[in-house]
């Protein structure tokens, strides 16, 4: 799941409601059709995405898809170890008997990976900041990760963002000079 948010962008609501049949592996690219949230006096609730945008094809890069293959691999092999009590939820990120994962058990799980990493105070919503920042870094156009974070314009991406342009602008500035130098 941490692999999927980091190379997706995906929000936390859209990784947990994730189904298989909402990804396609042969062609690299999984659709957000569905969130799951947590509610203490109603359960698990499944949801459109939280706009219009928000429902929307990502495209996956080959090692994301090689994980999840592999992961698919040894969901089976789980699901065939718990037998009849396993629940077909289709889900890509499931619980041991193959129900949505409980936001008490992510967060704690996150807690001892950051701990363990030495990394304090990062929220697994930080991986999808992580995943923009690096695309940004790249040189990947605004209106394409945008899209890719499913926001509903460009403009609030590039708001959420403004951070890491700064350094990207003296950047340009550098190669700005280098392309004068050569002409």
């Amino acid at each position: 799941m941490i692999y999927t948010a980091v190379a997706t962008g995906l929000r936390l609501g859209e990784l947990t409601g994730l189904r298989w049949r909402d990804i396609d592996l042969a062609n690299g690219v999984l659709s957000v059709r569905q969130t799951c949230q947590w509610l203490s006096r109603e359960g698990f609730l499944y949801r459109q995405p939280k706009s219009h945008r928000s429902a929307r094809p990502v495209a996956l890069s080959p090692s994301t898809a090689d994980r999840l293959r592999r992961h698919r691999r040894a969901q089976l092999e789980e699901r065939l170890s718990v037998g009849p009590a396993y629940l077909d939820s289709d889900l890509v990120f499931a619980d041991p008997v193959g129900g949505p994962c409980h936001p008490s058990t992510l967060r704690k799980a996150w807690l001892g990976i950051t701990a363990r990493a030495g990394v304090s105070g990062l929220r697994f919503h930080d991986l999808r900041h992580a995943h923009a920042s690096l695309l940004l870094r790249q040189g990947v156009h605004p209106k394409i990760f945008s899209e890719r974070l499913g926001h509903s314009t460009v403009g609030i991406t590039l708001d959420v963002y403004s951070h890491v342009i700064p350094n990207l602008q003296a950047e340009a500035a550098k190669d700005f000079d280098r392309v004068l130098g050569k002409a």
